[in-house]
């Protein structure tokens, strides 16, 4: 029975969940375990004659391990570019932090009123209270 949709988006998130994963801990175990559902998700994709297979996914991992360890000229490219194709909001927002991609936007302040010296003026002074 070939796999669905639903299957395929799933273990994409695993994969990119894996990116991460290792992006934050950068420990050879979890560099192992981005190519498992890397070469899962090869395998799925289709196969042509023997060593013509396609290898997107395996590529892409070595690139993107390479570029999260700094062994890459053009890291910040391949990283942003990866970052950009992230679907779900919060794990984009977690990679691009883990990876030194997130930039803070300067928090926008409110608009202070304008403060009128003669606001007041032409009023009665209250009395003072006790």
């Amino acid at each position: 029975m070939p796999p669905s949709a639903g299957d395929h988006h799933r273990l994409l998130y695993a994969w990119q969940l894996a990116v991460l994963r290792f992006a934050v801990t950068l420990s050879d175990s979890d560099r192992l375990n981005v190519a498992a559902p890397a070469t899962e998700l090869d395998r799925l994709g289709g196969r042509r004659s023997g060593e013509d297979s396609l290898h997107f996914f395996r590529r892409t991992t070595s690139r993107l391990c390479a570029a999260i360890c700094g062994q890459q000229q053009d890291a910040e490219a391949t990283l942003n570019c990866f970052r950009k194709q992230i679907d779900q909001p919060r794990l984009r927002l977690a990679f691009a932090a883990a990876v030194g991609l997130a930039r803070s936007k300067p928090a926008r302040s409110k608009p202070q009123p304008k403060r009128s010296l003669g606001l007041f003026r032409g009023l009665p002074a209250r009395p003072a209270s006790l």
